[in-house]
């Protein structure tokens, strides 16, 4: 034991050292009080999330939770960063997405933060005929450019090639990446185009080895398994298995296993969960590490990382809240290690992002870096045993999928099979029923949503890739909802009403009224509180009060209700045997299901 010198900051020396059971018994203690009666052995597993992929973040982590060492920053297993310096040296690459062929918004990006350019190219995004003209006035010796340009991939590599050629930029001074990455165009697609050889991009990593040593030919974009729906450790398999195959592919062109590896770069999202994420990075670059390793390459397995924050999480409705979330989820990639970060604009549900959203974007890594000094840290989460384990649990979820989709003879295969799309869909199913019971709460959508908000409107953005794996958010089951009631307001000059009858004082009826009057207007439906049933316009009631009330008045005030004309009464609390009611709602109903449900009763098309 370790005896501290005697500054006179005594700390909890004089109190006797605290175990493990005896929190476990005092919680089992607090449990009881609330009406829980468990065993103290079984007081952690009470107070533990579920997470996906069998996860579990339990309430206390200690040094006895073990995980492998994640060795030295820079160092196999690259867990704690790819670099012995991180991101300490400027920050992160601050790398600003464009789909518009919009010179002046390149420029102002560049000149205001932006780092590197990520530039959507072909019949979704630039055309390529247009990429000389969108990268004017563009020091391409200064800012890396990194293409997505699906099958046009070969054509916007040779453009970009060009260009650097006319322009004078030597070979060794152009940077950033090509974007080659057939197996995640057929996910989006579900059209393969470069063959199962790749005979395309191993070409293009040969000539980005043998004179662009900064330019990278490979992303592989797990993207498109996180926006079908896939849970975080589906999302990393996925990754890996399209590593290993271009690894396999590279090899077999002529690469050697150390030219291979430094062709790649992995793009993962980053969530509004941050643990989630600072975990996903730190176990990507170990599972990495580990086919490195098995290639006989190891000092040469640091994971090269593209995070963008998640489309799935952004809403249309009340989208400022979308700033929140991609500050907390820049901020977590930032933690986790991220080469590179890219900030969707707050608006990017509603269409093509306007002036002040870029600004917003790009300031939120500025104000990371440079406020908030977040890249000061190498690897800040290191060391806390829940992000450790968190890493290793990830890990092991993560490698378990990457080896079911080998075991169907690779990703292509296993995409080609159905295999990978009916382990998300299953996966987003389960979220879905979170979501519509509002267990995964949307912050402005599903909660505390606001019926007379005005609209953000932008201009149509280029339509994305189809064809493949779908693309999922977590706001379309009550996006769906609100656009009814839109229709329904345009339509007929107000929204679909229902009258919340509240009963008895303030005291017994508030909690329930506003639990009620928020679950309504998630699906667009104007709650109306004041005045009598005849004078709101409404055809259906809910009774908001305590249960003691609901005994004495539930059922004469169903009767009197029905009387005046309610069609329908629902009551706020769980559901009982009260004459003269038809439904019921309480915390963790089907929220999408009561709203779908009262909409069609109201006629509301």
């Amino acid at each position: 034991m370790t005896v501290l010198p005697d500054d006179g900051l005594s700390l909890a020396a004089e109190f006797p050292a605290a175990t493990h059971d005896q929190w476990r018994r005092l919680v089992a203690g607090v449990l009881s009080r609330s009406g829980k009666d468990v065993p103290d052995a079984e007081a952690e597993d009470a107070l533990s999330t579920a997470l996906e992929d069998g996860l579990r973040a339990r309430p206390l982590y200690t040094a006895a939770d073990g995980a492998p060492d994640p060795g030295l920053p820079g160092f196999a297993p690259f867990v704690r960063g790819g670099r012995p310096e991180g991101n300490t040296a400027n920050g992160w690459d601050v790398r600003q997405r464009h789909v518009a062929a919009d010179p002046e918004a390149v420029l102002t990006d560049l000149e205001n933060g932006v780092t590197s350019l990520w530039l959507a190219v072909g019949p979704t995004g630039v055309p390529v005929s247009e990429l000389d003209r969108l990268l004017q006035g563009v020091y391409l010796d200064l800012a890396p450019v990194a293409l997505d340009a699906g099958p046009e991939t070969s054509a916007a590599a040779d453009e970009l090639f060009a260009i650097y050629e006319r322009r004078g930029v030597a070979p060794e001074a152009a940077a950033g990446n090509l974007g080659a990455d057939p197996l995640g165009t057929e996910a989006r697609t579900g059209q393969a185009y470069d063959g199962d050889g790749f005979p395309g991009t191993v070409a293009l990593a040969r000539r980005c080895a043998e004179t662009y040593p900064q330019v990278r030919a490979v992303t592989v974009d797990a993207l498109p398994y996180h926006e079908a729906g896939g849970s975080t450790a589906q999302e990393l398999g996925c990754a890996l298995a399209g590593g290993v195959a271009y690894l396999r592919a590279l090899t077999e062109g002529g690469l050697t296993v150390e030219q291979a590896l430094g062709q790649l770069e992995f793009r993962y999202a980053a969530t509004a969960d941050q643990f989630l994420t600072i975990a996903k990075l730190r176990a990507a670059r170990r599972l990495w590490a580990r086919v490195a390793e098995a290639c006989g390459a190891s000092a040469a397995g640091a994971q090269r990382q593209h995070a963008v924050t998640s489309s799935v999480m952004m809403t249309g409705r009340d989208p400022w809240v979308n700033m929140l979330r991609t500050t907390i989820a820049t901020m977590a990639a930032g933690v986790g290690g991220a080469d590179s970060v890219s900030v969707l604009p707050f608006d990017h549900a509603l269409g093509l992002p306007d002036a002040f959203s870029r600004r917003i974007a790009r300031n939120t890594s500025t104000i990371l870096i440079e406020e908030s000094h977040l890249s000061r840290v190498i690897d800040p989460a290191g060391g806390s045993w829940y992000v450790e384990s968190l890493t290793d649990e990830l890990a092991q979820a993560a490698w378990e999928f990457f080896q079911e989709i080998e075991r169907a003879g690779g990703l292509a295969a296993a995409l080609r099979s159905g295999l990978v799309g009916r382990e998300l869909a299953a996966n987003w199913a389960e979220r879905s029923k979170r979501l519509a019971k509002r267990r995964e709460p949307v912050t402005g959508v599903s909660e505390f949503p606001h019926l007379a908000e005005k609209p953000v409107v932008r201009e149509p953005a280029p339509a994305a890739p189809g064809g493949g794996l779908p693309r999922v958010r977590r706001d379309e089951a009550y996006e769906a909802l609100r656009a009814r009631s839109d229709a329904h307001l345009a339509a007929t000059g107000a929204r679909p009403r229902v009258y919340l009858a509240a009963l008895g004082p303030a005291a017994a009826h508030t909690a329930r009224l506003t639990f009620t009057a928020n679950l309504l207007q998630a699906g667009g439906i104007e709650p109306v509180t004041e005045g009598s049933f005849e004078e709101s316009g409404a055809t259906e009631a809910c009774l908001c009060s305590s249960d003691a009330l609901y005994e004495e008045q539930a059922e004469s005030a169903a009767a009197a209700l029905r009387e005046s004309g309610a069609g329908h009464v629902a009551l706020a609390g769980r559901p009982g045997s009260y004459a003269g009611v038809d439904t019921y709602v309480f915390a963790g109903c089907d929220a999408v299901a009561v709203l779908t449900a009262a909409l069609d009763r109201m006629g509301v098309s």
